[in-house]
Formats: structure tokens, C-alpha cells, sequence
């Protein structure tokens, strides 16, 4: 029995076979956010597993790290690819692949977004500096590092896979060697530009859409997570170059992405945010966002897309509250493949790590129009899949607080506020430099044999009880090695974070952001400053400090002064002040979504410092 689309499934898509890449990168699955912290990169490594064992990697250009590909033996090895010999154990085929590997972002990449100083903070970064003399609780705040965002060894290499992944897709899809690109590793939507944010550090989705701008005049960015993706619409809130569209859930980290919230200057009307109540199903969402993404599609007439999957908006997730199946999750994929607009498909969030692993597999064979046995092979992590063993995620009987009228009403009033916007805005583009065209295999800055020690390797092995969905799997904890022998233990459920990290309020871009395709090709950043919306909701800023960027020119790159506006940098703020801030955590906030009531604004001892440029005494970093 295979698993087909039903008929609200097909999503109108069109069956033309589309050129696919996937990134991968097997070290991903090494690392580790701390024990009981629900985002657990493992997930990603599970997906690639049911990929592999499904077969779907003989139906696109895989672009791997070694271990990728199970049943595969090494024949050769290059600094520039890597060429491995794969039988075919069902057709009894001998087939020779040539894998180019992914590269890792380097700091230089990062920091076509991210502050300098920001991304050289992360570059030093070891879980040793943390506990003792070598990071202040300033320093901490200051970059919003903290139980949301924690410090774990080998968060920049982490942070560059992920990166690197988004950033080489987006040139599959420049040089026009793909129609399709998949990086389920990305899709880190929350990270600002000085901040780490919600469980992300780099934002990959953020450098991806730079590079697509070199060479695409409109770019549409989709977010289909539970959270609101505040870190890509802020980073161009003020530029028609691109629009951002977010279906989520409202009043739920990281508190913005309200209706109203459509951006300012240029950018006015280019934020589209749909918020929804819990319970959201597979119709209901359907008939949203269909509706919208048809008529943004054929308004704003994008040169790429980029998607969003984050699943944390499948029924069942431990920190999501809607009921979507997974067919109706993949629904929105099929939808957007539909337009055959060159896209990008990132992961995101997911925390019921596998369904995240069932979802992201069923959407890879939606991108490349395969349909799936319903029975999962047999692959390293099987018994993570019991008792049912079958490649679906259903609906529950959750109720559904979206009324029809509501959503009928949401719909009206967004698009007539997409009415507003000119159809297909233009920008005078300019001629790209020849070394942004050029190909993965030129200018391997990495050593491929560079290998981990042993001290760092045995510092990244998760613990057996890291890995489980036991929260919701009756307390199963059932793996297979690498050996293919079970290993299962028995330990007690695992808690849920519940200490608060921060509430990210609104941060608004002030620089020409629409003025990306410069003479020279080179992008200097995107500046930002922190608005009004951040002493409305959560406290009020303190006297601002201006960061200086690089000079620009008339014809395409920008130079102003940005005004950056931090919050009580330094200074301990009291219970009653903390709490009149409402500053929640992702995981506090989600960890009381079961019982229908909104989390309490928690109070902390600590002070906020939203996009503060740091002082040269705030930055130090003491070596013991």
C-alpha cells in the first residue's frame, strides 16, 4: 500500500518532475543542546535515515557528507567530491554516485547578516567559558544566551551546517543546476541579527534570501511553524524586495506577527502574518492558506521562494498546539511546488522528533513526486516509530477554536491589505560578480581531512535517554545501533524546559533594505533599529548607541549611521518589573498550553538588552 495524496492533499500541485537537491550533513545528528532541552538536532539525522532507506536519494542530486548513504562503500576520495558505490539490494543494481559535499558557512558568510562581533562571540564560544570567570551575566544577556538558547560544544560548527546548507542552495538555484533545493537542517527562523532567539543562533533562512537577491528581484519567504518568524520578517520590514508571509499561532512565542503588523516604509503591506487560534486543521488551514498564497503569487510574482517547514504545527507536537496531519502539512508544500517557482525548503521547528522525521520524509517525496509505501523500512532508528510503524501522523480530536467566520474575516482583511501593494514591484538590477556563479567544487576552503578529536567526540555523544520522545511515547526509548542490535532502555520521562528565557519584541530594519544588487556585488548587512513596539510591550529603551557601517554609494549600497536602541544594558530590574514585561520563554510559554489557559509572565532578576551594540568592556572575554 502506498501513501498517496487525498484529494485536499494534492494541493492543485502539478505532477512535471522538477530537478531536486538535497543537503545533508551526518555530523548535524552529533550535537546536542543539553539534556531535556526539546530541540534535538538528532531529528534531522532520523529523516535522513528514512530518506535513504526509502531510496528517495536515487531521485535527486544529493549533496552529503561521508556516513549520508547507507550500503555504501568508499572508492574514492578528492578534496572537491566524493564518488561511492551503492548496490541496489532490491533491483540488484550497481550504481555510482558522485556526491559533492556540503559546505559549512564560514564566519565571513555569517556575517552578511549578523553583527561582526555577534558571530565572533559565537566563533570563541566553549560551554567552558560559561561556568566560570570567562563569560559575564551581562555578556550572557547581552547576546540572549541562556535555557532557550543554551551554550553546548560545537555550537559554531552546529550553526554552520545549517547555514551552509541554505546559503548552497540558494546558489543551486542561482547557477539554474536545480529547481528545488532541500535543506531540513535549516529553517532557524528566530535568530536576529546581534541575538541568538528561540533555540536559534545563525539565521540561515536570512543569508539564504540574500543570496537569491543578488539575482532575483522579488523574493517570497513562507512560514508554515507554529511560531511566528519574527527573525526573517524583521530583517526585511522595510524593503518590497521581499515579502514575508507566517501562519501561526497567536499570542505564542515570540509574542509579535499580529495582523496589523505589515510593515513599514517600503515595506508597507510586504509582512503578511496570519494568526490563528489553536487547533487549526488540515480544511481550515487549507482554505486559508491557499486563498492567500494564490493571490500573493500572482500579485507580487516572486523570483524564488522560499518555504518553511517547521513541524511543530502537526498535531501531537509536545510544543505545538495545533492539529494539523501530516498529509495537511505537506498540503501547503505541494501547493507552493505547484507554482513551479524555483524554491528553497527548510526545516524549523519540530519537537516530537519522530513525526518530524515521517514529516519531512513524506514532503521530500512530495517535492519529487513519489509516492511512499505507508510502511517504514527497516533503518537504524525503526523502533522510534512504533507501535504503529507507518509513515502517518494523524489528526486527533482536538477542538478547533478557529471559527469559520473568523478565518472567513482574516482572509478578507488580508487581502485587501495585499490590494494596497503595486503588482510585481521592480528594482534596477545590476550585474552579479563572476564568483557568485561560480561552482560548489571551486574555492574549497575546508580541509576535508581534518578530523575531531577524541576529546570533542566523546563530548558530543548523546546520552541514551536524549533521544527519546518519551513525554509522549509511553516511555519507549527503543534505538538500533549501528550495528542494527536494539538497545533499549527503560529511563522515566523526560521534563520540558520550564525556566524563562526572553521575549523578543519588534525590531524593525532601517536600512535600504530593497538595495541589495550593488555595483559590486557585495552586501554590507542588514542594519537594524529597535522601534517603539519594544517600550510598548516589554519596558522602555535607554539612550541610544549608533553603529557605524560601511559607506555607500548612490547606486545601490548603503551607509547611514543605524541607531540601535538597547534595553537596561547592565542593570538588575526587580520581580514586579520583570513580570510587568511579560517576558516568557518558548518552552514556559508552551509547556502550559495544554490546559487552555496563557501563560503568566514570569518574573527574572536579570536585565534585557535587546540589540545592544555591546561596549568594548560588556564584550571582554577573560581567559582563565
Amino acid at each position: 500500500m502506498t501513501t498517496g495524496f487525498s484529494s485536499f492533499a494534492l494541493g492543485g500541485g502539478s505532477t512535471q518532475k522538477q530537478r531536486v537537491s538535497y543537503f545533508y550533513d551526518d555530523d548535524v545528528g552529533n550535537y546536542t543542546y543539553g539534556l531535556g532541552h526539546p530541540m534535538k538536532p538528532h531529528r534531522v539525522r532520523m529523516c535522513h535515515s528514512l530518506v535513504t532507506n526509502y531510496g528517495l536519494y536515487k531521485k535527486m542530486d544529493v549533496i552529503v557528507r561521508p556516513l549520508g548513504l547507507p550500503h555504501m562503500h568508499l572508492s574514492c576520495i578528492s578534496f572537491e567530491k566524493l564518488a561511492y558505490q551503492a548496490t541496489d539490494t532490491s533491483n540488484h543494481l550497481s550504481l555510482l554516485l558522485v556526491l559533492k559535499r556540503p559546505k559549512r558557512a564560514t564566519a565571513r558568510q555569517m556575517t552578511r547578516f549578523h553583527n561582526d562581533e555577534y558571530v565572533d562571540f559565537l566563533y570563541r564560544l566553549t560551554p567552558e567559558m560559561v561556568g566560570g570567570e570567562g563569560m559575564s551575566e551581562q555578556t550572557k544577556h547581552l547576546f540572549n544566551l541562556g535555557d532557550d538558547c543554551p551554550v553546548f560544544d560545537g555550537l559554531f560548527e552546529f550553526c554552520s551546517i545549517s547555514a551552509g546548507g541554505s546559503i548552497a542552495a540558494a546558489n543551486k538555484l542561482i547557477r539554474g543546476e536545480s529547481d528545488i533545493a532541500i535543506n531540513w537542517a535549516g529553517g532557524l527562523h528566530h535568530a536576529k541579527k546581534t541575538e541568538a532567539s528561540g533555540f536559534c543562533y545563525i539565521n540561515d533562512i536570512v543569508l539564504a534570501i540574500l543570496e537569491l537577491l543578488r539575482y532575483h528581484q522579488r523574493v517570497l519567504y513562507i512560514d508554515i511553524d507554529i511560531h511566528h518568524g519574527d527573525g526573517v520578517e524583521e530583517a526585511f520590514y522595510t524593503t518590497d524586495r521581499v515579502m514575508t508571509a507566517s501562519f501561526h499561532m497567536t499570542e505564542f512565542f515570540p509574542g509579535t506577527g499580529k495582523l496589523e503588523e505589515t510593515g513599514i516604509g517600503k515595506g508597507k503591506n510586504y509582512a503578511v502574518n496570519v494568526p490563528l487560534q489553536k487547533g487549526m486543521d488540515d480544511w481550515s488551514y487549507q482554505n486559508l492558506f491557499e486563498p492567500i498564497i494564490k493571490h500573493i503569487m500572482e500579485w507580487y510574482r516572486p523570483g524564488a521562494v522560499v518555504l518553511q517547514c517547521g513541524a511543530d504545527s502537526l498535531a501531537g507536537d509536545k510544543l505545538g498546539c495545533f492539529n494539523l496531519s501530516m498529509k495537511g502539512h505537506a498540503n501547503c508544500v505541494a501547493y507552493v511546488k505547484s507554482f513551479g517557482v524555483p524554491m528553497i525548503v527548510v526545516g524549523g521547528g519540530g519537537y516530537t522528533i519522530r513525526n518530524v522525521a515521517r514529516a519531512w520524509t513524506f514532503e521530500t517525496a512530495v517535492l519529487l513526486n513519489e509516492q511512499l509505501p505507508e510502511e517504514i523500512p527497516f533503518n537504524a532508528y525503526f523502533e522510534y516509530y512504533g507501535p504503529e510503524y507507518r509513515l502517518d501522523v494523524p489528526a486527533n480530536n482536538m477542538r478547533n477554536d478557529n471559527t469559520s467566520e473568523d478565518l472567513h474575516n482574516l482572509k478578507a482583511q488580508i487581502i485587501e491589505n495585499l490590494r494596497h501593494i503595486p503588482c510585481a514591484p521592480s528594482v534596477q538590477m545590476q550585474e552579479v560578480p563572476r564568483d557568485y556563479t561560480s561552482s560548489d567544487d571551486e574555492d574549497d576552503d575546508e580541509d576535508f581531512d581534518v578530523r575531531i578529536t577524541r576529546r570533542m567526540a566523546d563530548s558530543r555523544v548523546v546520552p541514551d535517554e536524549e533521544l527519546s520522545d518519551s513525554e509522549d511515547e509511553d516511555g519507549r526509548r527503543n534505538i538500533y545501533d549501528a550495528n542494527g542490535s536494539s538497545l533499549i532502555t527503560g529511563s522515566p520521562a523526560l521534563g520540558s524546559l520550564s525556566t524563562p528565557g526572553r521575549l523578543s519584541g519588534r525590531v524593525t530594519t532601517t536600512s535600504a533594505a530593497h538595495n541589495f544588487a550593488s555595483p559590486s556585488g557585495v552586501t554590507n548587512g542588514i542594519s537594524s533599529t529597535a522601534t517603539g513596539n519594544f517600550g510598548r510591550k516589554f519596558g522602555s529603551g535607554t539612550p541610544s548607541d549608533t553603529v557605524q557601517s560601511k559607506s555607500g554609494n548612490a547606486q545601490g549600497e548603503w551607509s547611514p549611521a543605524v541607531t540601535v536602541k538597547p534595553g537596561k544594558s547592565g542593570q538588575n530590574m526587580n520581580a514586579a518589573a520583570a513580570a510587568r514585561r511579560g517576558v516568557r520563554s518558548i518552552t514556559s510559554l508552551s509547556s502550559q498550553k495544554s490546559n487552555g489557559k496563557e501563560a503568566q509572565p514570569t518574573s527574572s532578576t536579570q536585565s534585557q538588552a535587546p540589540y545592544a551594540t555591546p561596549s568594548s568592556k560588556s564584550r571582554e572575554i577573560h581567559s582563565k
